[in-house]
């Protein structure tokens, strides 16, 4: 008898934690969402590009800018480049819409386990928000305003818009923005003409 009384009270509490975290996120919800950008902005985006310098025969002579950055199509990516960033990066993008749960849970508990950061919960729709959007600042409001983000790009664009957009962005190194300016920095090459080692 006593022992299911515990259990009772233990189910009880669970359940009211349940639901108190379900009211903490709608009230949440509702004071973020309003205030989220629109992600047609996203369509229309503009990257930055350094100030380029050819000679008549173009041949690249000097750039100059802080950021080195080549947008590409996601047609111009590889295939092999792909699913390289995939395996390392998201390898539930197709599968997921926006978020993926068991790997944010994941990386939560061995934060808490371990107290170290080693690998992040963050998909690479949620990446895209971030980048475009939102600052670099790790709190927990920055953190909730990036997944109400990437379920609202995963609602507007195709997932190789998605990818696009990541290709574009994502800080390489070398002051490398992007898959194509990465290449040329590290092997002075166009990503097409990687070979299979360097795009691993």
């Amino acid at each position: 008898m006593i022992l299911r009384r515990i259990w009772v009270f233990l189910l009880y509490l669970l359940l009211t934690g349940i639901f108190l975290t379900a009211v903490g996120a709608a009230i949440l919800y509702i004071q973020i969402e309003p205030q989220l950008p629109s992600i047609d902005a996203l369509r229309e985006v503009q990257l930055q590009e350094p100030l380029r310098v050819y000679s008549r025969d173009r041949q690249l002579l000097a750039e100059f800018g802080e950021k080195r950055r080549t947008p590409v199509t996601i047609d111009d990516v590889p295939p092999l480049l792909v699913n390289a960033f995939l395996a390392a990066e998201d390898d539930t993008f197709f599968s997921h819409s926006g978020v993926d749960f068991p790997g944010l849970a994941s990386a939560a508990v061995e934060l808490v386990r371990t107290g170290e950061k080693r690998r992040g919960g963050s998909t690479i729709t949620m990446q895209v928000a971030r980048n475009y959007f939102l600052s670099t600042e790790k709190t927990y409001l920055r953190k909730l305003t990036e997944i109400l983000l990437a379920f609202r790009i995963e609602r507007s664009l195709t997932k190789d818009e998605i990818l696009e957009l990541y290709f574009n962005k994502i800080y390489l190194g070398q002051r490398a923005y992007g898959v194509q300016a990465a290449a040329r920095a590290y092997y002075g090459q166009y990503i097409s003409d990687l070979s299979v080692a360097r795009m691993a």
